[in-house]
């Protein structure tokens, strides 16, 4: 059975893409699990992680969403490191709300042209654009597991409550039962009284679900800029350390 995880927030900067790309790393790289990861953001900054050229062509989710005949298959590119997948977004994907506008089962598409691949990966992990509408909306309705990077400053505690109430009335107008948000990770962290003050008040609504607090690291940016996850750019880092006991979280949560 396949587990689907989206990491999702409205608000870019947070992590949101270093935490997808590096969990579906750890999970292909440490647990030898076949992991497929799903850009859906415009900039295919999940691409440019894994030190994948999109920008030179060939077929994106873009394609696979609004191409009669394209197959997950068609779209999907393997990557540097062992049992890791990737289907790439690029800018194409802004032209989806209007190609799609009149089918009413629009919000449901990715759900439906991922099918065909349901057990064929053990882990389908979704990297949600950083704004709310129709793609974010297809994403949701594909996964079952949520992952929300909450950045530690004030104003995201509202975005967050915002989010998952809105993962918890799609889960009952579209009868999901098993869409729910399972791992809350607190991004951008530096030893504040505000941030701290953050975390224990998301500890205090969402309990468990809160991980431990991932930092600003110097290590986890550096590995980014050269195209590679935390696993091969600098392992024994504490960058590595905070992003593993995530996935670690991620992984107990379903």
């Amino acid at each position: 059975m396949t587990r689907r995880l989206a990491f999702i927030n409205e608000k870019g900067g947070v992590g949101k893409t270093t935490l997808a790309v590096n969990t579906a790393a750890f999970l292909a790289l440490k647990r030898r699990a076949r992991v497929l990861l799903v850009d859906l953001d415009t900039q295919g900054h999940a691409a440019k992680t894994l030190g994948v050229d999109v920008r030179g062509g060939g077929p994106t989710i873009f394609d696979l969403l609004v191409k009669p005949g394209v197959t997950p298959d068609d779209v999907t590119r393997p990557t540097a490191l062992d049992n890791l997948w990737l289907i790439p977004s690029w800018k194409a994907l802004a032209e989806f709300p209007t190609e799609a506008a009149s089918d009413p089962a629009r919000h449901e598409r990715l759900a439906t042209r991922l099918a065909p691949i349901d057990g064929h990966y053990d882990f389908i992990v979704f990297d949600a654009p950083p704004s709310y509408g129709l793609v974010t909306t297809n994403v949701l309705l594909a996964a079952e597991e949520v992952v929300v990077p909450v950045a530690t400053t004030y104003l995201a505690l509202d975005g967050c409550a915002e989010l998952v109430a809105t993962v918890e009335r799609l889960a009952q107008t579209h009868d999901r039962p098993k869409l729910r948000v399972t791992t809350l990770v607190p991004t951008l962290y530096r030893k504040t009284q505000l941030a701290d003050e953050v975390v224990a008040k998301l500890r205090e609504h969402f309990g468990a679900k809160v991980t431990e607090p991932v930092a600003l690291n110097v290590a986890i940016d550096e590995a980014q800029s050269h195209g590679k996850t935390i696993w091969e750019h600098a392992p024994w880092s504490r960058g590595a350390a905070m992003l593993q006991h995530v996935c670690e979280r991620i992984e107990r949560a379903r």
